[in-house]
């Protein structure tokens, strides 16, 4: 095998790894064996990519047609200042259209497509094309975002209620996919059903708000009876406040996640308390007993906090109150040499 296929060969198996741009050094025997078996998915996308060569296809002639994986597919302008200063590091993957022949499919690298449809400097995509079915593309993509782990709770289980009203597979067929257990698309799907496809759209990714904030919220939402609908005007106001900021000239926070402030803004509106963080178990304190001429005399504490000596009280506790400070120096000093031999 050629070093110049050996590296395109290398290509999918580093996105399976973990989503980030191809080293141009061909990855050691070890390294490609891990990657390789932890996403069977990508194996075979890499397998049935046509002679592993990279093309630049026109993005129009890209059609994507694909169930939505992400509320934030639009924030994708960053990326496209990067592809334009950096060029695209990452091809996206692509299949043969089966009724035309000049267009082609979707797998994955929706947001790096996306980035050059907006660009008005880089006019190719880089993509790898790929001979593969329905269910196999729809693999790819999914093994593709779970690879990266940036997807949200609420993105997950949207995900999943999509895939199941699709035909794709059962609960626990999802659950092997998306890499979790089956109980969790089952919770999962009880969110999607109690907050609602619509409300869950209008607040967006949310990301760092695990499934106990939106159970809550579903649950307030079932306990009140309050509209949906109105609870989307909530969360779209939220967004079009952040969007009106902007506008204005306001310089919005790097780390600020205005999904993350429309879910908030719900659950204010309906008044629906946080979960309550679970009182951690008191730490474990361990002490034995100290002898001093053979009798008791005091006891040696350890906790995740530190160590602590207590003397019964009398004239050698006395002493050693004096002479804390030198005998503390004396004992470090030993313990310098000892781990110093």
């Amino acid at each position: 095998m050629t070093t110049s296929k050996r590296k395109r060969m290398s290509m999918l198996d580093n996105l399976a790894a973990s989503g980030k741009p191809a080293s141009s050094a061909p990855p050691s025997p070890a390294a490609t064996s891990s990657m390789m078996s932890s996403n069977r998915a990508l194996r075979s996308a890499r397998d049935a990519v046509d002679g592993h060569h990279v093309w630049e296809l026109d993005p129009g002639a890209i059609v994507d047609d694909r169930l939505t994986d992400r509320l934030d597919p639009d924030d994708v302008i960053d990326l496209r200042d990067a592809i334009e200063a950096n060029g695209q590091t990452v091809p996206i993957l692509v299949r043969r259209h089966p009724a035309d022949p000049d267009r082609y499919l979707l797998v994955y690298g929706r947001r790096r497509l996306e980035a050059i449809r907006l660009s008005d400097k880089v006019t190719k995509v880089k993509a790898l094309v790929a001979s593969m079915d329905d269910k196999s593309a729809l693999r790819a993509q999914i093994s593709e975002n779970m690879a990266r782990r940036d997807l949200s709770f609420i993105e997950k289980a949207l995900f999943a209620r999509e895939l199941i009203d699709s035909g794709f597979g059962t609960q626990s067929q999802v659950a092997e996919v998306l890499t979790v257990t089956k109980s969790s698309i089952s919770m999962a799907l009880a969110v999607v059903e109690s907050v609602g496809e619509d409300l869950i759209r209008a607040i967006g990714a949310a990301h760092g708000i695990g499934r106990p904030r939106w159970e809550a919220l579903g649950k307030v939402m079932a306990d009140t009876g309050v509209s949906p609908d109105r609870m989307v005007e909530v969360a779209e106001k939220t967004h079009l406040e952040a969007a009106s900021a902007v506008l204005s000239g306001a310089e919005p926070s790097e780390e600020e996640d205005i999904s993350v402030r429309a879910f908030l803004a719900v659950e204010n509106s309906l008044g629906a308390p946080a979960p309550k963080k679970p009182v951690p178990a008191p730490a474990r304190v361990k002490s034995r007993t100290l002898t001093i001429a053979g009798k008791k005399g005091g006891q040696v504490k350890r906790s995740p906090k530190g160590l602590m000596i207590s003397l019964d009280s009398g004239a050698f506790a006395d002493w050693i109150d004096q002479e804390a400070q030198q005998l503390i120096n004396e004992l470090h000093g030993r313990w310098l040499r000892r781990t110093e031999d």
